[in-house]
């Protein structure tokens, strides 16, 4: 896409540029002589969040969260993208290598025209919306997290699948509390800017709101995996605990059996008239007792 004013008047110029070419950082170098160290960082897609100032030039990196379900979550890039925001004089400059909401709502706020337009608003704007979609993000996660807690505990699954779904909520969550407790230092820096100081505590209680959600989803992810493990391993022991309980029923009476299997004449027992009977009730004592036994020690 190729570079595009949003948004020009008197006071303030929005230049955008969607997926910059080599050509693209060559013209906003040359243009608005802007450093090509900073452009580099528009680049790098893991690059993280931060707050750099060349002369005049406030250079703001910032993350937004996607939508994207990529099926390893390794990196920062696999759950949110970056958006370069330049600030200098009246000019205001995006960069960024995919569509985001932050941009398209913030294009349909301005051609509202209600609120007064600087380059520091506008910012201070899209960082609102960056945001919000990380505040999207932990609700999503948790309605899934609460899912899966009521497939666990209410409809008693304990699916394989159940912790790989557990894993991939905790490594989602993770990556995102990463990328808010980074951005905390770029966000203090839009004091520097010509904002309202309430307007600035606000986008500061914006991002402290979203990182403590991000921490109590943390929070109860790791619970509910230690739950899920604890539940699976007491439903092994009750497996293993009836097993062993047939075992403790059926060792006397197989010993009995055993001893009596063995093919020797000299047995006390072999010739009685009625030793089939005699052992067949000693082995129904066996287990009675046994039975008796386990019930008075509450196994």
């Amino acid at each position: 896409m190729p570079i595009e004013t949003i948004y020009r008047d008197k006071n303030c110029e929005w230049i955008d540029v969607e997926a910059p070419t080599e050509d693209d950082l060559k013209f906003l170098h040359e243009r608005y002589e802007i450093n090509n160290l900073l452009l580099e960082d528009t680049m790098d897609a893991n690059h993280l969040p931060k707050y750099e100032k060349d002369g005049n030039i406030h250079f703001f990196l910032l993350r937004e969260s996607t939508e994207q379900e990529r099926k390893n979550l390794n990196t920062i890039s696999d759950i949110s993208t970056k958006i370069g925001i330049f600030i200098f004089n009246e000019t205001i400059i995006t960069v960024h290598r995919m569509k985001t909401k932050s941009i398209l709502q913030t294009k349909k706020q301005l051609s509202a025209g209600k609120d007064e337009c600087s380059p520091a608003k506008i910012a201070l704007y899209l960082t609102l919306l960056i945001m919000k979609s990380f505040d999207d993000e932990s609700i999503s996660l948790l309605e899934t997290m609460d899912h899966i807690e009521n497939e666990i505990f209410l409809k008693n699954t304990n699916h394989t699948n159940q912790i790989r779904r557990l894993y991939r909520l905790k490594r989602k969550s993770g990556l995102n509390s990463r990328v808010l407790s980074i951005s905390t230092d770029a966000i203090d820096k839009f004091k520097l800017l010509d904002l309202q100081d309430s307007e600035i505590q606000d986008l500061k209680d914006k991002h402290k709101d979203v990182v403590a959600d991000f921490d109590h989803l943390n929070a109860q992810i790791t619970n509910l995996i230690g739950m899920f493990l604890a539940l699976s391993d007491q439903k092994a022991n009750q497996v293993m605990k009836v097993l062993a309980i047939y075992s403790v029923y059926f060792l006397p009476i197989t010993f009995i059996a055993g001893v009596y299997g063995m093919n020797f004449d000299i047995m006390p027992e072999l010739h009685t008239k009625h030793g089939y009977f005699y052992t067949l009730g000693g082995m129904a004592l066996v287990v009675l007792c046994t039975f008796i036994y386990a019930r008075r020690k509450q196994w």
